[in-house]
């Protein structure tokens, strides 16, 4: 046995305090300025919940559509949400991706101007990376027990704990990307009189584009993967449905609603790699 020259209860006690004090003192005005957020989540799944089945197809059909320009996997994307539906998690998937669509959004809201900012300042990405590594390394259940001693069981806890795990990848590889843009082709818009501003705007951005992308493809994965184990907080949708396949140990509720989660993570996963092919095709 390692000696121990710290006791873990010494470690693990100023945490605990923290959190209890933060809890104690400011978790009505944490849950007070995180309504807006929980209104703008009832909103979207209302949307999702109900809007009419061929609907939502369509939009999704559509976006395919935009990202290929091809006919056979636009209906591939239709086919593969009808097929949700006919395993019967309809609903259950709409919940999902109503948590899902939020996450992704204020990720990429957040991520890209931080993204941003890091590849412009130099201290602050350095100060940033070992940040951004913590957020990916950490398990992602530790994220729910302090978001959840913040702000109860619910969607609010869930969709705070699925932004922490899922907006590291935009952050990084809008960054990288930025980064990767030629000094020749900075050189070049100076010459042509472009200042700061418009080098960013009208260079950077659109070079690193494709890997912005990328960005979002991991971001959206990241935000599935973790509304999934939102569940065990009081989350419904197709996690919860496993969940209760494993509480109640019944082996096809659980092998179903693992093929939902399955093919909504196949239908935005391609669809976003075909707005990054289209992109690099572009550049």
């Amino acid at each position: 046995m390692f000696p121990e020259i710290i006791p873990p209860r010494a470690l693990r006690a100023p945490i605990d305090d923290f959190v209890g004090n933060l809890v104690s003192q400011y978790s009505d005005l944490l849950r007070a300025m995180t309504q807006p957020l929980l209104d703008v989540l009832i909103w979207m799944d209302q949307i999702t919940r109900h809007s009419p089945w061929w609907a939502v197809i369509i939009v999704i059909m559509a976006l395919a559509w935009v990202a290929s320009r091809r006919v056979l996997f636009t209906a591939a994307m239709g086919v593969m949400l009808c097929a949700i539906g006919v395993l019967g998690l309809w609903d259950a998937a709409m919940q999902t991706l109503s948590l899902m669509i939020v996450a992704v959004i204020i990720s990429v809201a957040v991520g890209i101007p931080i993204g941003i900012m890091m590849a412009s300042f130099k201290w602050l990405r350095t100060a940033m990376l070992p940040v951004l590594d913590v957020m990916q390394t950490m398990p992602s259940f530790v994220y729910l027990i302090p978001v959840v001693m913040l702000f109860n069981l619910g969607k609010i806890a869930a969709i705070i704990a699925t932004i922490i795990y899922a907006v590291p990848p935009v952050i990084r590889l809008t960054d990288l990307g930025i980064r990767l843009v030629d000094s020749e082709v900075l050189e070049a818009s100076r010459a042509f009189g472009a200042n700061r501003f418009k080098q960013l705007f009208g260079v950077q951005l659109p070079l690193a584009m494709p890997n912005i992308m990328a960005g979002i493809n991991q971001t959206t994965m990241m935000a599935l993967a973790m509304v999934v184990i939102a569940s065990m907080i009081g989350v419904r949708g197709l996690g919860y449905e496993v969940l209760q396949g494993i509480n109640r140990l019944q082996v096809g509720r659980g092998v179903l609603a693992g093929l939902g989660i399955v093919i909504i993570a196949i239908i935005f996963d391609r669809i976003t790699q075909e707005f990054g092919r289209r992109q690099r095709k572009g550049a």
